[in-house]
């Protein structure tokens, strides 16, 4: 079986076809955030604590960390932003961190300061973004997420995204990367814009565990892009993502029937051995009123869920 492993200085989490469903939580990135952007850049990290502690409550077991605030003001050097903000995200939880940069020094400075074996989001296909960023993976023995376009940009063509993610790996093998270090994200097209986007993505990521072997992530949301009630497109498309091979997503486990929906798909899959972490969440499940919320879900998240971008692609929302 591919096991990637990600760690912080005390917890070790296995992303793999044989293990729970990998929740990486997206609410530390300021991208399209403006509010979050401007507290950032004044120094002001009290959202960044709040919301790594509520992602992991409800359930992350990675957290995604990003510091790329130009929109609000592009005279922040990006660098010392997002070693500050890994420094306090690993200072209040142990769950392990993502360092997501477009911005190669400030992915080494992450890597610095990172404690543990962090994710790397990301590389593409670009063979500048290749010769810059696999170096830093083998010198500091980190998985990376590999995004499945190139300098041709994204294309509609899942068989395009996937030449292009095993172009990857096998300029990774060139450094000396293992498969098990690669994590594709095979770029979840707009369902709204593009009607074969799920059946095109189930594909892919069967390829990709069948071909190629590779632990696989995505920009959970994008799926639900431009349609209206979002959440319950992307509740739907949880499981089914997950019966074709997907290990992981970036997603937002504040979103209670989300999470509901991967703890039921960890459970039919027969990674949530015995049902136990189905049963320690839901326990003292409560039923909502209609058209209420789910009460129990946050606070079953906080008893102990275990699973727990970027740019426009990650789907980021205030």
């Amino acid at each position: 079986m591919t096991h990637t492993i990600v760690a912080s200085h005390s917890r070790e989490v296995i992303i793999g076809f044989d293990q729970p469903f990998c929740v990486i939580g997206e609410r530390i990135n300021p991208t399209g955030r403006k509010k979050l952007a401007a507290e950032m850049v004044e120094g002001n990290f009290s959202t960044v604590e709040s919301d790594a502690l509520a992602q992991v409550a409800a359930g992350a077991t990675i957290l995604d960390v990003n510091a790329g605030v130009t929109a609000v003001d592009p005279n922040t050097t990006e660098p010392p932003l997002l070693v500050r903000t890994i420094e306090i995200v690993q200072g209040l939880v142990d769950v392990p961190i993502s360092i997501d940069s477009s911005v190669t020094s400030a992915i080494e400075a992450g890597l610095r300061v990172a404690k543990g074996r962090p994710l790397v989001n990301s590389v593409t296909g670009e063979p500048e973004k290749l010769e810059a960023i696999l170096p830093l993976i083998k010198k500091y023995d980190v998985p990376v997420v590999a995004i499945s376009n190139d300098e041709t940009g994204i294309s509609e063509d899942p068989d395009v995204r996937f030449a292009v993610a095993k172009k990857i790996v096998e300029h990774a093998a060139d450094y000396g990367i293992k498969p098990h270090d690669i994590v594709v994200d095979p770029l979840v097209m707009p369902i709204g814009a593009m009607g074969t986007a799920g059946q095109q993505v189930f594909r892919l990521v069967r390829r990709l565990r069948d071909e190629l072997g590779v632990n696989t992530t995505c920009g959970l949301s994008n799926i639900s892009f431009g349609l209206p009630h979002r959440h319950g497109i992307n509740a739907a498309f949880i499981p089914m993502v997950i019966a074709s091979g997907m290990t992981s997503a970036i997603m937002n486990p504040c979103r209670p029937a989300e999470m509901e929906a991967v703890h039921g798909a960890n459970v039919l899959n027969g990674t949530d051995e015995n049902c136990a972490n189905w049963i320690s969440i839901y326990r003292d499940h409560t039923p909502a009123a209609a058209g209420q919320p789910a009460s129990a879900v946050s606070a079953g998240g906080a008893k102990g869920g275990r699973r727990g971008g970027r740019s426009a692609r990650r789907g980021v929302a205030a």
